[in-house]
């Protein structure tokens, strides 16, 4: 195969992969990329079909790619640089979306474990989301307090579904475990409870080569939601071991 034949084929394939229609000397002509007569081009994709790497599927279309067309292409044609933007551009898009996602299972898989592990509400938040994502209203609605109170246990439901998000925003959180226990979180509705957080952040995605790519680090924050009555020394270890799982993972 020439180095015009060569072109020919390239082209060939790169429109036929883009457009499943095949491809005949006047398309290629139209694209200025060969500077021949249309009985040249027409004599080239001739000898291409007679070597086998182009076929003709009816006597009045283009030529298609063989087998043996793609073959050449990838082996010796193909140049991986021209589609390089293309691609990471695209690759760029997606694994942020990728990371996102994982960074919210990672998330919710965390509260998931420290709510079998409390009989009180745990929650956290999602980086790059604006919800509190909880677990384990049920065990903690059938505390005394909430049984007796119903009112107290009106207000617990209200503030997971709609204010919590606020109160986080509204108190002090780092990578120590604060408590606020009573009137201290400043919620009327919930001033019969305690909250206990900590914040976690996501490590930075690194390379398969090892290098840090960044884009990620956020922060999130982890904590759990009950009775004054809770039993503060289990829930604080519960607690630092499940942010610890959300900060190496």
């Amino acid at each position: 195969m020439n180095t015009r034949q060569s072109k020919l084929l390239l082209a060939i394939i790169d429109q036929f992969i883009a457009t499943a229609m095949p491809v005949g000397s006047k398309r290629l002509l139209e694209s200025g990329d060969f500077p021949f007569s249309s009985a040249t081009i027409r004599n080239e994709m001739s000898t291409l079909e007679d070597e086998g790497f182009l076929e003709q599927p009816h006597i009045s279309a283009g030529r298609i790619p063989t087998a043996k067309g793609y073959r050449a292409y990838v082996s010796d044609l193909m140049e991986p640089s021209t589609y390089e933007r293309r691609v990471r551009l695209k690759f760029e898009s997606l694994k942020e979306q990728y990371f996102r996602r994982k960074d919210q299972e990672r998330a919710y898989e965390a509260v998931a474990l420290l709510s079998q592990m409390i009989p009180n509400v745990a929650f956290a938040t999602v980086p790059h989301k604006d919800r509190v994502y909880f677990l384990g209203l049920a065990n903690a609605l059938k505390q005394p307090e909430f049984q007796l109170n119903p009112f107290l246990a009106t207000g617990v439901v209200e503030v997971l579904e709609g204010r919590l998000a606020n109160l986080l925003d509204r108190v002090e959180i780092d990578s120590q475990i604060r408590y606020y226990i009573g009137d201290e979180h400043v919620l009327s509705q919930i001033q019969s409870c305690s909250v206990m957080v900590t914040d976690y952040k996501l490590p930075a995605h690194r390379s398969p080569a090892g290098r840090d790519e960044g884009g990620r680090g956020e922060h999130g924050v982890i904590g759990i939601l009950g009775p004054m009555r809770m039993d503060y020394g289990y829930n604080t270890v519960a607690l630092d071991l499940v942010a610890g799982l959300l900060r190496s993972a």
